[in-house]
């Protein structure tokens, strides 16, 4: 059964219940990276977020169709259409073909959501492979009075079509004030208005990346790619748009701008937009030199940093934060993700070897409803704008439960096997296939640990106390702790 949630939609600056145009279809575009360089962590919460929210629609039974596209014709200095375009510009610097710098950088980022667990899309468009929707649709924007032509350039007249439309309602800006602030630079540029922007650039003679084009060999505007390929493979309306908060405008502004000049219609249904990353404090800047790439994490070394951080760690201190919420990186902050993952991770390695037994506790309707509260208010957490941070909270009482049932405190019959396989199958799903969290260590490493944990075990059966103080401190110091149990002696991550 489908289950209702609701989502905060930047357009209406509310929460809505979700409704999809062609249920229990759902469409669902997200802005993939511009391939010139690194992606950051900025860029990777989003695609974080968004790997969550199409599982967890995917859990609830939507059939989702993700698009999340590839930046790869360039993208200008500045988003004022002016500058040296970046790919072009990192290709002439080393010597190779744009299509070179594309293709390193694409690879790094797929390798990028790959160690971070992410689901590929369902559809992964380059905009080079769309240049000639891009046109048609610079077509119809001209043919509906929308965009005019300029020195073999096309710009879309912001003016004209606020006169009936809100250009402007998604990011609250005022039209006025936004002419007003560009008044200084209007006898430089060869735009109407300075609001104007591009559909299509003439491309300057030492510009790399061109294609033929009714008006000129040029490139098309960065703001276009995005309404071509979400009408192309979602419709010219759909569900849901999403992207970094910084995108919200000029970009999305303008797709909705492009569209409704188009197609006369709103192309989305529901816009989302995560927030930014700060440290300590501060916005991640790397004009501050606080910003962070990924693979600094891994390794420890940006100086900001007192040691390595795991992907795993990282993706769970992101899950930490609602992803409309900024989020704060610190030492201290990753240190404690650190610990709540592992006791998370330790979790789902106990419930995955544990198997329900009859041992003749007497039922137990207080845990029973605790543990179905428990569940009940996972689901609901992510059904609240896929509240990420209230379902960890939910998951880790749930875990209690787990210990419990470990340790022998709870005992099975106690809640029954019904609710045990509920609470088994509920912390399985959330876990590895929502949140989509899992164990770091290469599968050696486990048998690896058992033999140590196995040669522990035989020195404290001959008292040999010298050895079992050298084994336990050696393990410790890997990040595995011994646990003399009553049924036994086991292991466990540290926390």
């Amino acid at each position: 059964m489908i289950e209702k949630l609701r989502i905060y939609n930047s357009l209406s600056g509310k929460k809505e219940t979700f409704e999809p145009i062609e249920p229990p279809y759902v469409g669902m575009y997200v802005c993939g990276p511009t391939v010139y360089s690194d992606v950051h962590l900025g860029n990777m919460r989003t695609f974080m977020s968004f790997d969550v929210i199409y599982r967890y629609l995917s859990y609830l039974g939507y059939k989702v169709r993700y698009v999340r596209n590839i930046t790869d014709v360039g993208h200008l200095e500045s988003d004022a259409d002016e500058g040296e375009d970046k790919i072009s510009k990192k290709a002439r610097l080393e010597n190779l073909e744009p299509m070179e710098i594309v293709q390193r950088y694409t690879m790094d980022f797929h390798r990028l959501t790959e160690i971070f667990n992410m689901l590929p899309p369902s559809i992964e468009p380059a905009a080079t492979g769309h240049i000639v929707e891009q046109i048609g649709m610079i077509n119809q924007l001209l043919d509906n009075g929308f965009a005019y032509e300029v020195n073999g350039s096309i710009y879309f007249d912001v003016s004209k079509y606020n006169k009936d439309h809100n250009y402007g309602k998604l990011s609250g800006r005022k039209i006025e004030e936004m002419m007003e602030s560009g008044r200084d630079l209007a006898s430089q540029d060869e735009k109407h208005n300075t609001i104007d922007f591009a559909l299509w650039k003439k491309a300057s003679p030492e510009h790399i990346m061109r294609w033929p084009s009714p008006w000129s060999d040029g490139f098309p505007g960065w703001h276009l790619e995005c309404s071509v390929m979400g009408t192309k493979y979602l419709g010219e309306t759909f569900d849901i748009h999403g992207g970094g908060l910084d995108l919200q405008f000029p970009h999305h502004e303008c797709e909705i701008a492009q569209s409704v000049g188009a197609y006369g219609k709103d192309p989305v249904h529901y816009w989302m937009h995560t927030n930014m990353l700060t440290v300590n404090g501060q916005k991640m800047s790397k004009s501050l030199g606080n910003s962070f790439l990924p693979h600094e994490l891994f390794t420890g070394s940006h100086p900001l940093l007192d040691e390595a951080y795991s992907p795993m760690t990282t993706k769970f201190f992101m899950l930490q934060s609602h992803y409309s919420s900024t989020l704060d990186f610190s030492n201290d902050a990753l240190k404690a993700a650190r610990k709540g993952y592992k006791r998370m991770i330790n979790g789902l390695r106990l419930l995955k070897e544990m198997e329900f037994v009859e041992d003749g506790t007497a039922k137990d309707e207080k845990s029973i409803e605790q543990i179905e509260q428990i569940i009940r208010m996972c689901h609901s957490s992510m059904n609240d704008d896929f509240n990420t941070a209230l379902t960890i909270g939910q998951l880790f009482n749930l875990l209690k439960k787990i210990n419990s049932l470990h340790t022998g405190q709870l005992g099975f019959d106690a809640i029954g096997k019904e609710v045990f396989e509920k609470l088994k199958s509920t912390y399985i799903d959330f876990v590895e296939n929502i949140l989509a969290l899992k164990e770091e260590d290469p599968a050696d490493f486990k048998k690896l640990v058992e033999a140590m944990v196995e040669i522990y075990r035989e020195a404290k059966f001959r008292k040999d106390f010298e050895q079992v103080d050298k084994l336990r401190a050696g393990l410790k110091a890997n990040g595995i702790i011994v646990k003399d149990m009553k049924t036994g002696i086991e292991w466990a991550y540290e926390e």
